[in-house]
């Protein structure tokens, strides 16, 4: 299961840029989940979030 925290967000645009088949930007410029795809993609996109909003839960997928 992936997960963006709404709280840490800032849109800066690196998970939809690295992963824009599972990312995409809701109404307030915030990254939101389309896909619930765990794959290499998502995994650095989490690694590289600047604010760590990212959180991925593998076994809940």
């Amino acid at each position: 299961m992936i997960k963006v925290n709404k709280d840490k967000c800032i849109g800066c645009g690196a998970c939809t840029a690295t992963a824009p088949e599972v990312f995409d930007f809701d109404d307030d410029g915030l990254a939101k989940v389309i896909k619930n795809e765990v794959n290499d993609d998502v995994k650095m996109a989490a690694e590289s979030c600047p604010t760590e909003a990212i959180e991925i839960d593998e076994e809940n997928s």
